[in-house]
């Protein structure tokens, strides 16, 4: 019987965990004065390889973050502060230059909030920089919208039971800061904070729809789409209009598009003087859509038109669009290239006499800002960080030749470069001064006194922990210590938890070890059985050795590729080998997607050579027509791709049985089951026919996370299903994350097989 267990991080050392420990500490310093120095580095889990520095004071525990690396970055409080956010957590610099400071009461490393794995947590920050938006957690795929009151320190809960961020985070402002929309279960919300009384949500309702379904506009106004029809929403009208959102719509019409929109897929942009839109259909399909409100014959524009329009390839990883006020779109997209990556860009302008999609050379990277007044762009990514000349599109300067990670403008002329060294303020005439540093290659207590230094990019850099970094010519750094007169610091590995190693504190003067970092809970299944293939069936659902706390997360392709490019997007980054389970009848319509799972370096598995029910009574499932139909699907996959299928395959809709797992047997092919299923299979039509509930993909996270144990199969079916259907691999993202900071690895199938033997 399954027992769950809650306990400390140390006593879990009986069941040795190596999955969710990505965070590690290094290089221990310990001043005379009984401060500590150290770094803490982060891994892979979705979010960039990192490190920051930290000085702890050992008499009361309080650490600081003195060093930020500018994994995102908020320009607030009219340009006068710097918000960086990473995984330790979120902190704010002045633009003019300091060291990191804790936002108060937000969750992060230095107030002791474990860095948990996965990716960097969202939050919202409003303009003005007075108040921060963010999601208290609530379980594996929900949390409680919280607005946190900067200047007080004061929270309270917005909306409860409101979906973690995927994509997007769940919540927006507006430019002037007084209010901002969020989305809670496929409806929109608006929120004001400077109403004297709380109105409720039900008397705020905007209408269906994600938070992609809103732009706002400078003015202080929002657009709002919803299927075919665009809405330009007046803030000041806002009140009155959502008292009647069940029979009045939520603002005035902007305009119609010739599709219905779908915010699970789509996104849109409007152009700065609100004319026009580009749509993105399917993460692929881009449009470009100038905005009438009439409609046929009365004014308005011939929806029979061709638009401008262009395919973005299917294994595009990201997409950043750059309008200008005079009309210029500029649309670049990374893509992924086998285990490599390049850049596509396309511009567009909507004042020729012909505008159409124009492709350009290809840029040196996909991250991209305008300036205010569009004559210039940033970009930046693993090459550098760049100034280009927007309006003829010409490189002006390298910026930096270290990789890029954030960047922003302050005004027309200067803007702010994060990269993987330090953050800077930069004047498009040259001059340049530092904000804060991003990373330190050494570090190490002055000599004769109290300073700290480090050295970044060949200079050395000195603070007294409460002035900016200034660079020092001639540093004395003394030799790193782990002994004080009143403490003796060391590293001790563990087995579990977030972390793979912690500082440990000895007080020499008295009497007692412990850890410098707060406990971990975790919970965590025990006394499971030992599991293996039924010997019986000859059909493996789930394994389980010594241990290990694995599962494989596998993906069903039966004969759509719809959300394939965000599943492999999701696992680049996250640095995960995944299991795809290919049906002839995909590869037949999607080879290329067939080689771009191959030359992902994903494993391959057999579907079968067409989605047939086998366990249908109209087949014959005899050991010749299960062996063809693999061999078909081989050959297939070969034709395709150049390279050999795995031998393991399911049937179709998971239609197993002992008699088709023997069939299978015979032509040399091992049958695999599941052990958990999400029901992302079940359509909005067949959810009744079949008498099952119908889960979103935020529930079927919720399952997952219940049922599933260490060697568990968790199949993952991508494709849009007919009658529609809530997506689980849209919201893949927030499953990996739940799998890992609950300790787990995600392994091949292949590697789950092995393990179990």
């Amino acid at each position: 019987m399954k027992r769950r267990i809650r306990c400390l991080f140390f006593l879990l050392i009986l069941f040795p965990l190596y999955a969710g420990a990505r965070v590690g500490f290094y290089d221990l310093d310990l001043s005379e004065d009984n401060r500590l120095l150290f770094r803490a580095e982060s891994s892979g889990d979705g979010a960039p390889d990192q490190h920051a520095l930290f000085v702890s004071r050992l008499t009361d525990r309080a650490l600081q973050q003195i060093t930020a690396f500018p994994e995102k970055m908020e320009l607030l409080g009219a340009g006068r502060t710097l918000q960086i956010q990473n995984v330790f957590g979120a902190v704010r610099v002045p633009v003019s230059g300091g060291l990191p400071r804790s936002v108060p009461g937000f969750p992060s490393f230095a107030a002791g909030v474990p860095a948990a794995g996965g990716r960097t947590e969202d939050l919202a920050a409003s303009p003005d920089g007075r108040w921060v938006l963010f999601l208290e957690t609530e379980s594996y795929a929900y949390g409680n919208l919280v607005l946190l009151e900067l200047a007080s320190g004061t929270k309270r809960i917005v909306a409860r039971h409101v979906e973690r961020p995927g994509p997007y985070f769940p919540a927006s402002w507006s430019p002037d800061s007084r209010v901002f929309v969020y989305s809670r279960e496929g409806r929109l919300y608006y929120h004001t904070v400077t109403s004297p009384r709380d109105v409720e949500e039900q008397y705020r309702t905007i209408g269906e729809g994600e938070i992609n379904s809103v732009s706002w506009l400078p003015s202080g106004d929002f657009f709002y789409m919803r299927g075919s029809f665009l809405y330009r929403v007046q803030g000041p009208g806002l009140l009155a209009r959502t008292l009647y959102a069940d029979f009045l719509e939520p603002g005035s019409l902007a305009g119609k598009i010739p599709f219905d929109f779908d915010p699970s897929f789509d996104f849109f942009r409007v152009a700065p003087d609100g004319r026009s839109v580009l749509i993105c259909r399917d993460g692929r399909s881009l449009f470009y859509c100038p905005l009438e409100a009439g409609d046929y014959g009365s004014g308005g524009p011939d929806l029979n038109a061709v638009l401008p329009y262009v395919m973005i390839p299917r294994s595009v990883l990201g997409l950043t669009v750059l309008w200008s006020s005079p009309g210029l779109v500029t649309v670049a997209a990374l893509v992924s290239v086998g285990k490599e990556s390049a850049v596509l860009a396309w511009r567009l302008d909507t004042a020729a006499a012909e505008v159409n999609f124009v492709p350009l050379a290809n840029p040196p990277a996909a991250n991209a800002a305008l300036s205010p007044d569009g004559t210039r762009a940033l970009l930046w990514g693993g090459q550098g960080v760049f100034l280009y000349d927007y309006v003829n599109w010409r490189l002006v300067e390298r910026i930096s030749e270290r990789p890029g990670v954030s960047c922003l403008w302050l005004d027309n002329e200067e803007f702010v470069s994060g990269d993987s060294g330090r953050v800077e303020k930069v004047n498009v005439r040259g001059g340049r001064s530092l904000v804060c540093l991003s990373a330190a290659d050494e570090f190490g207590f002055e000599e004769k006194g109290n300073r700290i230094f480090v050295k970044n990019g060949g200079l050395w850099y000195g603070t007294d922990g409460r002035s900016p970094w200034t660079e020092t010519a001639d540093p004395g750094v003394r030799r790193a210590s782990l002994v004080s007169g009143r403490y003796r610091v060391y590293l001790e590995r563990q087995f579990s938890g977030p972390y793979e190693n912690l500082p440990m504190i000895r007080n020499t003067a008295s009497t007692g070890t412990a850890p410098l970092l707060t406990s971990f809970q975790y919970e965590r299944e025990d006394a499971l059985p030992e599991n293996s293939p039924d010997a019986v069936s000859g059909i493996f659902t789930h394994g389980r050795r010594g241990g290990l706390r694995e599962v494989a997360l596998c993906f069903d392709l039966y004969d759509d590729a719809s959300g394939l490019p965000g599943v492999l997007a999701a696992l680049r980054r996250y640095g995960i080998q995944a299991t795809f389970f290919l049906n002839g009848e995909f590869i037949r319509r999607h080879p290329g997607a067939a080689r771009e799972i191959a030359e992902a370096g994903h494993e391959a598995a057999s579907m079968f050579f067409a989605p047939v029910d086998l366990s249908d009574a109209r087949y014959r499932v005899a050991g010749e027509f299960v062996a063809r139909g693999l061999a078909r699907n081989e050959d297939e996959y070969y034709r395709a791709t150049g390279r050999e299928i795995s031998l393991f395959w399911h049937p179709p809709y998971y239609a197993v049985s002992p008699e088709i797992a023997a069939a299978a047997s015979l032509a040399g092919y091992r049958t695999v089951g599941r052990d958990v299923d999400p029901l992302d299979w079940v359509s909005g039509g067949g959810s009744g026919r079949l008498s099952l509930a119908r889960y979103s993909a935020s529930e079927m996270i919720e399952r997952v996370m219940k049922l599933k144990r260490p060697g568990s199969i968790i199949p993952v079916r991508l494709g849009v299903l007919p009658g529609g259907g809530g997506y689980l691999f849209l919201r893949v993202e927030v499953l990996l994350d739940a799998l890992i900071r609950s300790g787990y690895e995600m392994v091949t199938v292949s590697a789950l097989l092995e393990h179990s033997r």
